[in-house]
């Protein structure tokens, strides 16, 4: 276990640290509440008591893992247009990721899972912070004439989370099984930056090839 995570204080923080370490290992399915209680130290009397369920301390997980994650979207507020803050966003991404590759592989693999005797999607209100933050700096773009006419904002926002996450998950998957997938950091953001380009209008996107070669 992550040296963060050898001895966390309390029962509730234990039981966290726990499920997130063998879910990511074993996988939410072979994960089992009573092998998480005894992880934990602690009893399956607990783990309800604190969390409901099975999927409630997996929900828990992702929420405190996006927690983590926002935390490095402050940097957004060094670049000054929209452009510029969605092209930083996957340097975001993988450096929170690389810090905590267990809660990446639960987003990748476990984030959006269907509900057990229900219609609906788990979904993390970490998750649809993303897509609002997304949208609505796609909204900017388009009212600042950066958006490609006739491209929806959230079509754009689809396409662009869609690439970003399966160039990253395929990556996690090439390191758990015979996956072809070997590309670095350098090709995701060069990868991530053309299809971005493709979306933006022509002039936007000579003012951002402008700007990157003058850095």
């Amino acid at each position: 276990m992550p040296a963060d995570e050898q001895a966390p204080q309390s029962p509730h923080d234990r039981m966290l640290a726990s499920a997130k370490h063998l879910f990511s290992e074993k996988g939410y399915e072979s994960t089992t509440t009573s092998a998480i209680a005894r992880a934990a130290g602690t009893s399956e009397s607990q783990l309800i008591k604190h969390f409901g369920n099975k999927e409630g301390l997996l929900e828990a997980i992702l929420e405190e893992g996006w927690k983590r994650l926002k935390l490095g979207f402050a940097h957004l507020e060094s670049a000054h247009t929209a452009c510029e803050k969605l092209l930083m966003l996957p340097k975001i991404i993988l450096r929170g990721f690389e810090q905590d590759p267990a809660i990446r592989d639960l987003m990748f693999f476990e984030g959006r899972r269907l509900r057990k005797n229900e219609d609906s999607v788990l979904l993390s209100g970490g998750f649809q912070e993303l897509v609002t933050l997304a949208d609505n700096l796609l909204g900017e773009m388009a009212r600042d004439g950066d958006l490609a006419p006739g491209v929806h904002p959230q079509a754009a926002r689809s396409a662009l989370m869609g690439a970003l996450e399966g160039l990253l998950r395929d990556r996690v998957l090439a390191t758990r099984s015979n996956y072809p997938a070997e590309y670095d950091d350098a090709q995701i953001d060069r990868v991530y930056g053309l299809i971005f380009a493709a979306i933006c209008t022509e002039s936007t996107r000579s003012r951002l090839l402008s700007n990157a070669t003058a850095a």
